[in-house]
């Protein structure tokens, strides 16, 4: 198996347009079993996240994929059941997303109006993007690699994390030098360059803000990563 873990897009359907391109052309005769991995954070910040949502939501992405949940996937949903997480969403980037999909943030630029907006984005969002995001998963192992999209908690077995800490974690996790039992693959935390420590991958390089989308490709022992730029 060759497997793709793909870092935070943010709404740069561009660049995720770029990235399948790169992946099919990097795929072989010799590839038997090729698997993309999406480490989350689809929306918020860049300018299309309604895009990114549609081209994945509609089986028109080449190659298989399995889709991670990702922190601001997560308070999208939240959005959905209550209006208040505006007010804390709207700092992370969800009026861009609110915008793409064609909800009038006027209002709530001014941080009032949060009902009405989830109302128009309860309407304006087509039943299978939300289905999409619901449907998108905490983690996926595979071989000797852990995915997921912001980390673990160190000392806590892989299959006892919470679901706060695999959304939302930080230093804990990346200043940890231990083992987790498994190299964990995970986005959630920009960077200039990707990492590849012993004990984990960061493929997030800040695409909304640098234009720089990286995936890290596995097969067998071998490690090495694809970026793709406009």
């Amino acid at each position: 198996m060759r497997v793709y873990a793909v870092g935070d897009i943010h709404g740069r359907r561009d660049l995720l347009l770029r990235m399948e391109r790169r992946i099919l052309a990097d795929l072989d005769q010799e590839t038997a079993e090729p698997l993309v991995i999406f480490l989350g954070d689809y929306v918020d910040r860049g300018p299309d996240s309604a895009g990114v949502i549609e081209h994945l939501s509609s089986s028109r992405f080449g190659p298989p994929f399995k889709a991670l949940r990702g922190n601001h996937e997560d308070l999208l949903l939240s959005f959905l059941d209550d209006p208040s997480v505006l007010d804390r969403w709207r700092g992370v980037g969800g009026l861009e997303t609110l915008h793409s999909y064609g909800v009038d943030v006027s209002e709530a630029l001014r941080g009032r109006g949060y009902r009405q907006a989830r109302e128009q984005f309860a309407e304006k969002l087509p039943a299978s993007h939300r289905r999409f995001v619901e449907d998108t998963v905490l983690s996926h192992t595979c071989g000797d690699y852990f995915f997921c999209h912001a980390g673990v908690k160190p000392h806590v077995g892989l299959d006892r994390q919470a679901r706060e800490d695999l959304l939302w974690i930080r230093d804990e996790f990346l200043l940890f030098e231990g083992s987790f039992g498994k190299v964990v693959v995970h986005g959630h935390s920009p960077v200039s360059v990707p990492e590849m420590r012993a004990n984990r991958i960061n493929v997030d390089t800040g695409a909304f803000a640098t234009s720089h989308l990286t995936a890290v490709v596995l097969e067998k022992a071998g490690r090495r990563f694809l970026s793709v730029t406009p």
